[in-house]
C-alpha cells in the first residue's frame, strides 16, 4: 500500500506537540510492516542542520496561490525505511516561530495544502492513501475533491483526516481563503467550508474526507457531544458512520528505561534500583532538597487551562501541605508561568519550574518522579502519561480522552488498575486523589511497587494501532477482485450435483419446472409461438419491476 502522511510536523525534524510524534511514529512503523509509506511537512529554518544537510535536492516548481506564483523546492530525507519530503519556501516557513504568530496563517498552510497535492504527479507517486492531519492540513481533502479529483492521476487517491486536537481550527476570513485557493462564493456555505461567517480549515478537512479518525476512543465520543464539539459536534454526529478513534501510542525504543541516553542510569520492571539514583540526581540537579522518602510529583507540557492548570491553581498551597515535591517543566500563558515562578520562591527546596521546551530534562523527568499529574480539563490522547508509566511513574489524571483510555484508577477491592483517576473537573476532587496517591506511596509499599511494575510492562507500542488504521486504509480502497482459483475449481463444484440431481427432476419436476417449462414441454399445441414470447417478456418484466423491491 502507497501512503502518504501530510502534517505540519514531524519528529525528529520539528515538534511543538502530540501531532510530531505520532506522524514520525506511525509512519516508521507502518512502513516496517512493509508499507511504501513518504511523509510530507514544511522545512522550517527550526530543524535541525543534522537532519537536513544531507538532503536530496529532488524537484521545484511554483504554486499558484490567486495571482501570486510562489517557489516550491522538494528536499528528500529517508530515515528509518520512511521517505520525507521537507517543501521548502523561505517566505513562508524560514521564521524563526513555526506557527500560531503570525497574521498570514491561511496562506502559509493554504500554500503547504496546494504544494502537496501539486507536487504528487511531479514526484509520480500516486498514494492510495493521503492521511492529513489537524488543520493544517485540512484543506488537502477539501482541494482534492473540489479541484483535482476530476484528473485521473488524483481520481483514485482516497483522504483520511485525524483530529489531534478539535480545539485548534484555523479560521480566517472568507475573502483572503478564496483570495488564494480560487474557491468560489458557493463553497462557504455552512454545510461546507464555511463556519460562523468564516473560512474553516479545520471543518474542510472534517467535510470532504473519506473517513476521519481522533486519537482515542473516548475523544471520539466525546467530540460528538456539545461540551467537548467546540462547534463541531453536529457535524461529527452527523458523520458518525465516518467517525473512529484510534489510540495513540509511544515510540518504545526512544523512551525505554533499560536504554535511554538521557537518563543517568537504567531500570526495568525487575531490578528498579536505577530509578532510586535518577531520583536522586534529578532531585540535585534541579536544587530540590535530597530526600528519598519525599514524594516527587512531575509536570510535563503546555501551561495552558486544556492542561488543568487552573485546578493547581486552585489547590497548590494545600497539595504541597502533603509534604511533597513538584516539578513542573513547560512553556505558555503566562498566568501560569507566573504561579509556579512564585510556587518555587515560595518552597524554596519543594518546587523546581523550568519554561522551556527540553527534551532530554523530561526524559530524567519521567524517570526520576514518583508520580506524574495530568488533571486535564479535556485530553484528545496525551501521550505524557505513557511516557511515565513506561518509566514507572504512577500517573494522576481526570477521567477524560485518552487518559481515561490509558489510566485505570487503582481498586482497592479487586487490585486492577495502573494509576489514580478523578472524574470532575473539580479542583478538591484532584487534591483529594493527590493525597490518596500519597498515602499508597508511603504507607503501602507492595501497591506501589506493583503499580509501577503494572505500569512498565504495560504495551504502549504503535503496534495494535498501526493495524488499526491499516485496517480502516483496507475499508476505503477498491475491492481486489477474487482471485481465479476459486473460479477453477467450481465447475467441479457444479458437475457433482449435476449427476444427483438426475433422479431429483423425476421425482419432482412438475410443481418447480412447470412453470417454466411447461410452455415448451408439455404445453405446445395449446400455445403458440406468439403466446410463448408473450409471457417471456411479462416474466422478464415481473423481475425488473421486482429487483428494486429485493434491494
Amino acid at each position: 500500500m502507497k501512503i502518504l502522511f501530510a502534517a505540519s510536523e514531524c519528529v525528529p525534524f520539528i515538534k511543538t506537540g502530540g501531532l510530531a510524534d505520532v506522524a514520525g511514529a506511525l509512519s516508521t512503523v507502518l512502513a516496517q510492516m512493509g508499507h511504501d509509506v513518504r511523509v510530507m511537512l514544511p522545512m522550517y529554518t527550526q530543524i535541525k542542520e543534522q537532519y537536513v544537510k544531507d538532503a536530496r535536492h529532488v524537484l521545484d516548481f511554483e504554486v499558484d496561490l490567486g495571482w501570486r506564483k510562489q517557489y516550491c523546492g522538494i528536499e528528500e530525507v529517508k530515515l528509518n525505511g520512511v521517505t520525507f519530503y521537507l517543501l521548502d519556501n523561505k517566505y513562508y516557513f524560514g521564521r524563526d516561530y513555526v506557527y500560531g504568530m503570525g497574521g498570514d496563517e491561511y496562506e502559509r498552510f493554504g500554500f503547504f495544502s496546494r504544494a502537496i497535492l501539486n507536487a504528487l504527479p511531479l514526484l509520480d507517486f500516486q498514494p492510495d492513501i493521503l492521511h492529513c492531519n489537524d488543520w493544517q492540513t485540512g484543506m488537502v481533502p477539501a482541494l482534492l475533491k473540489i479541484q483535482y479529483q476530476h484528473l485521473p492521476f488524483f481520481a483514485p487517491i482516497k483522504t483520511i483526516f485525524t483530529i489531534h486536537n478539535l480545539q485548534y481550527q484555523g479560521v480566517f476570513p472568507i475573502p483572503q481563503v478564496q483570495d488564494i485557493l480560487n474557491l468560489g462564493d458557493s463553497l462557504f456555505t455552512n454545510d461546507k467550508l464555511e463556519c460562523y461567517g468564516c473560512a474553516n480549515y479545520l471543518k474542510a478537512g472534517l467535510v470532504y474526507a473519506d473517513e476521519l479518525t481522533t486519537v482515542s476512543p473516548s475523544y471520539a465520543e466525546e467530540i460528538q457531544t456539545a461540551y467537548y464539539g467546540e462547534h463541531m459536534d453536529g457535524l461529527l454526529r452527523a458523520r458518525r458512520e465516518h467517525l473512529s478513534g484510534v489510540l495513540n501510542g509511544i515510540d518504545i525504543d526512544e523512551y525505554n528505561p533499560a536504554a535511554d541516553q538521557f537518563i543517568p542510569a537504567h531500570f526495568t520492571a525487575d531490578n528498579m534500583a536505577g530509578k532510586a539514583e535518577c531520583k536522586r540526581l534529578l532531585q540535585e540537579e534541579l536544587g530540590l532538597d535530597i530526600d528519598p522518602n519525599k514524594p516527587l510529583i512531575g509536570m510535563i507540557g503546555r501551561l495552558s487551562n486544556q492542561k488543568g492548570l487552573d485546578l493547581v491553581d486552585h489547590i497548590i498551597t494545600d497539595m504541597m501541605a502533603e509534604d511533597v515535591q513538584l516539578i513542573v517543566l513547560g512553556m505558555g500563558e503566562p498566568k501560569y508561568v507566573n504561579l509556579f515562578s512564585w510556587a518555587e520562591q515560595r518552597y524554596p527546596g519543594s518546587v523546581a519550574a523550568r519554561f522551556q521546551l527540553d527534551l532530554e530534562l523530561a526524559h530524567r523527568i519521567y524517570a526520576g518522579a514518583d508520580m506524574f499529574l495530568m488533571p486535564s480539563q479535556f485530553e484528545p490522547c496525551g501521550l505524557a502519561q505513557m511516557m511515565a508509566l513506561r518509566y514507572g511513574t504512577i500517573p494522576i489524571v481526570r477521567e477524560t480522552g485518552g487518559l481515561r483510555d490509558t489510566v485505570l484508577s487503582y481498586n482497592e477491592f479487586n487490585g486492577a488498575g495502573n494509576g489514580f483517576s478523578f472524574f470532575n473537573y473539580n479542583a478538591h476532587d484532584m487534591l483529594f486523589t493527590i493525597r490518596r496517591a500519597v498515602n499508597y506511596y508511603r504507607t503501602n509499599k507492595p501497591v506501589w511497587e506493583m503499580l509501577m511494575k503494572r505500569g512498565m510492562e504495560g504495551d504502549y507500542s504503535w503496534t495494535h494501532s498501526a493495524q488499526v488504521y491499516v485496517a480502516l486504509y483496507e475499508s476505503i480502497l477498491p475491492k481486489v477482485p477474487a482471485p481465479e482459483a476459486p473460479a477453477e475449481e467450481a465447475p467441479k463444484a457444479e458437475e457433482k450435483p449435476k449427476a444427483k440431481k438426475a433422479p431429483a427432476k423425476k421425482a419432482a419436476p412438475k410443481k418447480t419446472v412447470k412453470a417454466e417449462d411447461a410452455p415448451a414441454e408439455e404445453k405446445p399445441k395449446a400455445k403458440k409461438a406468439p403466446a410463448k414470447k408473450a409471457p417471456a417478456k411479462k416474466a422478464a418484466a415481473k423481475k425488473a419491476e421486482d429487483a428494486p423491491k429485493a434491494e
